[in-house]
């Protein structure tokens, strides 16, 4: 279902980007590089995390890391991680198959500036063996989010 979702958010906004399945797990940053032949910073992953009683989605280059400071100074309040059972049910998708893209609940997305240093970046499709191929500007501009700089 979670890559049924995202299937049917391109083919509503941005039918020119084509979901990429793969037979092997892409379902961590190193797994995912290796499989795409891509750096590890390139890939982009989606971190889902409770801030007060709001649910937010930060999506990094693979290889960066949250700096809890900068988070505490962007969003005013401590973040957590959810849990998995958390992600599933409000994302729709597994953990290792998070992404923006066609969400079971709306939630606020956040593109770390991190994200910038690529013209294209591969964030997973909703399932542990799914990408695509976009330009940071325009995986924010689909998904509304906001640019910020909480990464180290």
């Amino acid at each position: 279902m979670s890559l049924q979702s995202v299937r049917q958010f391109f083919a509503e906004h941005a039918p020119d980007i084509e979901v990429i399945e793969l037979s092997q797990s892409t379902a961590t940053v190193a797994l995912a590089a290796a499989a795409h032949q891509v750096e590890p910073g390139q890939i982009a992953k989606t971190l889902s995390l409770k801030i007060k009683n709001e649910v937010v989605l930060v999506v990094a280059k693979g290889d960066a890391r949250l700096d809890n400071k900068k988070l505490k100074e962007t969003f005013g309040a401590k973040a957590r991680m959810l849990s998995c059972d958390e992600v599933v049910t409000l994302t729709g998708h597994p953990v290792g198959g998070v992404c923006p893209f066609g969400l079971e609940t709306p939630l606020a997305v956040y593109c770390d500036v991190s994200l910038k240093a690529f013209d294209e970046v591969l964030p997973a499709a909703g399932a542990i063996h799914s990408a695509v191929r976009i330009s940071p500007e325009r995986m924010a501009e689909l998904t509304a989010a906001k640019w910020i700089d909480v990464c180290s």
